[in-house]
């Protein structure tokens, strides 16, 4: 990962915390100091170690579900495709998960599965409308974003528990559909601390290894930088933009299943909107450079201050305040390749001096 890429991230991060501040000023002087930091802190709030090692389990485990979503993104993009789906392919692994657990009662690795083939069906279906119909992707995915948020809604009020819009707790219908903790609860003093969280990481890796260390990766980027000249070179676009957006929805299906399946939250049958989890996957791709490892930290970064918010004082500030502050973050990625620009603009020149001299 370029040192200019870094160094952009991390302006745009000071910058939308200072954004942030100024807004935490206007509301309320007073408080603004004490605001920030809390949101800062997140789990250090705690004084007890365990409670904070507790707390920092939970962030991590959002983390990772934000990380495979940011991953979707990132994987797309490298493509020339604008993934906007991911949201609702993380809401088909989650009904597809859920509902072979809930239902059926399969374990953990059959629910797994199926979270990650079904959310690949619907990245297909995105992928398919571009190669052969030449439907923009980013229309095509808005519209399965909706579908699908209903459709599971719909399969998941089978599995719902009693009168309440959620369904059934994992813990208590089937045991066998938790992901291994692997002695991760213990160590983090959280019971919903699984093999999902370092599997998160394993797939960042593995994304960067078929990106960058493969004729397959090499393919894509190919296929995503000029279409007719991969044509014009014997490379299958078409099978390669299907491919991709089937890994693409995929990968957003497998956070899903890792974030559902640790049993930390139900789903609400209920619910109006597509989870937020996949749009903030755009900010993590690119505020992490369209990296897969810097991808691992911005995602983290992300929900370190997302969770941060709900330790502000809440007579004062609302918790969302921390999605404010993340939102500036987020808009302020779209300038990160402005500042990299700038960056290697400012080093050339310096070695053009250098160079005279």
């Amino acid at each position: 990962m370029e040192i200019q890429t870094v160094l952009a991230s991390l302006i745009c991060i000071i910058i939308g915390l200072l954004i942030g501040y100024v807004v935490l000023l206007v509301i309320s002087p007073a408080g603004a100091g004490k605001a920030i930091v809390a949101i800062l802190k997140n789990f250090f709030y705690y004084p007890n170690a365990a409670a904070a090692t507790k707390y920092f389990g939970t962030t991590l485990i959002k983390a990772s579900a934000l990380l495979m979503c940011a991953l979707s993104v990132l994987f797309a993009y490298k493509a020339g495709l604008f993934n906007i789906g991911a949201a609702g392919q993380y809401v088909i692994g989650a009904g597809g998960c859920l509902y072979m657990a809930l239902q059926f009662k399969m374990p953990w690795y059959v629910c797994l599965i199926a979270a990650v083939l079904a959310a690949a069906i619907v990245g297909e279906i995105s992928g398919a409308l571009k190669a052969y119909l030449n439907v923009n992707e980013v229309i095509s995915c808005i519209m399965l974003n909706w579908i699908s948020l209903y459709s599971i809604n719909m399969l998941l009020s089978k599995v719902k528990d009693g009168s309440t819009p959620y369904t059934k707790l994992l813990f208590s219908y089937n045991k066998s559909a938790m992901l291994p903790t692997a002695g991760l609860n213990e160590l983090f003093h959280n019971k919903y601390m699984t093999i999902g969280v370092p599997m998160a990481v394993i797939a960042a890796i593995l994304v960067w290894v078929v990106l960058q260390k493969t004729k397959f990766g090499y393919e894509l980027k190919a296929t995503g930088s000029n279409k007719l000249a991969a044509k014009y070179c014997g490379m299958r676009e078409k099978r390669n933009i299907i491919l991709t957006m089937m890994i693409s929805g995929g990968l957003a299906g497998f956070g899903a299943g890792i974030f559902y399946l640790s049993g930390i939250e139900q789903w609400m049958v209920q619910q109006t909107s597509v989870p937020g989890m996949g749009f903030n996957g755009i900010a993590a791709a690119f505020l992490g450079g369209l990296n897969p490892i810097g991808t691992i930290f911005a995602s983290y970064f992300i929900q370190h201050i997302t969770s941060g918010g709900t330790y502000v004082d809440t007579t004062t500030y609302c918790t969302q305040i921390s999605d404010l502050i993340s939102a500036f973050i987020i808009y302020l990625c779209a300038f990160v390749f402005f500042f990299k620009i700038w960056f290697n603009r400012y080093l050339d020149k310096k070695e053009e001096k250098g160079g005279r001299k």
